[in-house]
């Protein structure tokens, strides 16, 4: 199995809802480091996975779409608390429709919020 990771940083901010979970529930930024991981059995010609820069494009509009903005006011986010593992279910989803190679099989995405703490996704994508 062939792994390929990239990942991108961003700061968005967000507020927990639903309990109480002290500061957390008030409005607070997150320098958030996002890496998105996709595996396949095979390479193609050329010896690639997918192809790297393709993947970066599409993680740096993903980004864009997210950085400096308050994820509780964002669709995605709609009637959901903003944690990271709703962030990181909602990135494959979005992902999963943009990052595509005939040899993939899986995707992972793992989200930071900060040095210590992250959430990961894991999506079948093909058998």
């Amino acid at each position: 199995m062939y792994t390929l990771a990239v990942q991108r940083d961003f700061v968005a901010q967000h507020f927990l809802i639903g309990g109480d979970w002290g500061a957390e529930n008030s409005l607070h930024s997150h320098h958030y480091v996002l890496e998105l991981q996709l595996e396949g059995n095979a390479l193609d010609r050329h010896g690639y996975l997918v192809d790297i820069v393709h993947v970066e494009q599409t993680l740096d509009a993903f980004v864009a779409a997210y950085r400096d903005k308050t994820l509780n006011d964002l669709p995605q986010f709609a009637g959901l608390n903003p944690s990271i593992e709703h962030f990181t279910r909602i990135a494959a989803e979005q992902l999963a429709s943009t990052v595509s190679a005939p040899n993939l099989t899986a995707m992972i995405i793992r989200i930071w919020e900060n040095q210590i703490a992250w959430a990961a996704y894991r999506m079948a994508l093909r058998a």
